[in-house]
């Protein structure tokens, strides 16, 4: 059923539960109050009649029917259109997980088309129904409050990815760098996608405080999104200061595992030069011991007395002339 919630306020108090769009005209018009529709994942026949009735612009209704719409605030004639991107976080495989909200914003009129189950606005109306004074300023109330618990829902995230940038941190030099580089990447990437969702934000933001005068927003409502602000600044330079530590971390890690190659190598190369010298002390004596093997008839000092301890002192004496030579270039 897309149709989630759907009352008529007068004065910041909800008179009518209407059980269909029809009903919620008919009371709109009969009582002069606002109308707060919610809608989940509509059809576009659903949502064309909530266009037809209000006049929205053609291509924010095609906007929240197509959906994947990155955030922004748009103005058409005396209706806003804001499109904002809720967030959660998984902790499980380090990811961000966003939802997608429009708000269609009137005279007379919130419309919020859910792609989502994030945010919560049943909490957020059940908040505003508690603060009827805020809420009989109007529909900008709605749309500050909305905008509150989107910004609100955020910081849970990113603390969840100020936990693994510590657990990164603390990884880097401990030595268990296996995946590490692979794990900075991708949760620089979920930063990333993060940055994206939140950093329009400020612009929607100064963007109504700065036409508030002139579209006679109440001053306690200009201070409240001022507050929204400041937490979304915050969250803002929360996440370029993340962003900033995964880098530097990727940077640092491909240091440390170029440096761990370079020792692996050299002390490869130490390994290879022990067994190169050993090889080379063995091979003096088995020349010797092979040339002497030949069983030619005719050969120098085969009959010689001291032949055979002349062989052994000179395979010896190769051998340790050899081991001296290598020990003082420190191979052994």
């Amino acid at each position: 059923m897309p149709l989630i919630d759907n009352g008529v306020y007068v004065a910041g108090r909800r008179i009518q539960n209407p059980v269909s769009l029809e009903q919620t005209f008919e009371y709109m018009r009969e009582n002069h109050g606002m109308a707060w529709i919610g809608l989940a994942r509509p059809s576009r026949e659903e949502l064309e009649q909530v266009a037809a009735e209000f006049s929205l612009h053609p291509l924010a209704v095609e906007d929240a029917l197509s959906g994947h719409q990155r955030a922004k605030l748009e103005r058409y004639g005396d209706i806003l259109f804001a499109v904002l991107r809720p967030a959660h976080y998984d902790d499980a495989t380090e990811s961000v997980e966003f939802g997608e909200l429009h708000v269609f914003v009137g005279p007379d009129f919130v419309v919020t088309v859910r792609h989502a189950d994030v945010p919560d606005l049943a909490r957020v109306r059940k908040r505003m129904e508690a603060q009827p004074d805020l809420l009989a300023t109007g529909p900008e109330a709605v749309l500050y409050a909305i905008m509150d618990e989107v910004v609100d829902e955020y910081a849970p995230v990113t603390a969840g990815l100020q936990n693994d940038v510590d657990e990164i941190e603390d990884q880097l030099f401990s030595g268990s760098g296996a995946g590490l580089s692979r794990r900075i990447y991708d949760l620089s990437r979920e930063v990333i996608l993060f940055q994206r969702a939140t950093e329009p934000l400020r612009g929607m933001l100064d963007s109504l405080l700065r036409g508030a005068d002139k579209y006679g927003v109440d001053i306690e409502l200009q201070r409240s999104l001022r507050d929204v602000l400041d937490h979304a600044l915050r969250i803002t330079d929360k996440l370029a200061s993340l962003r900033a530590i995964l880098e530097n971390a990727l940077t640092v890690n491909a240091t440390l595992e170029t440096q761990r190659q370079t020792e692996t190598s050299l002390a490869q190369n130490e390994q290879v030069k022990r067994i190169s010298a050993w090889a080379a002390i063995l091979f003096g004596p088995t020349l010797v011991g092979t040339i002497y093997g030949m069983n030619f008839t005719y050969m120098p000092e085969l009959d010689w007395v001291w032949g055979y301890p002349a062989a052994l002192a000179l395979m010896a004496g190769t051998s340790v002339a050899l081991w001296a030579v290598f020990r003082r270039k420190q191979w052994l």
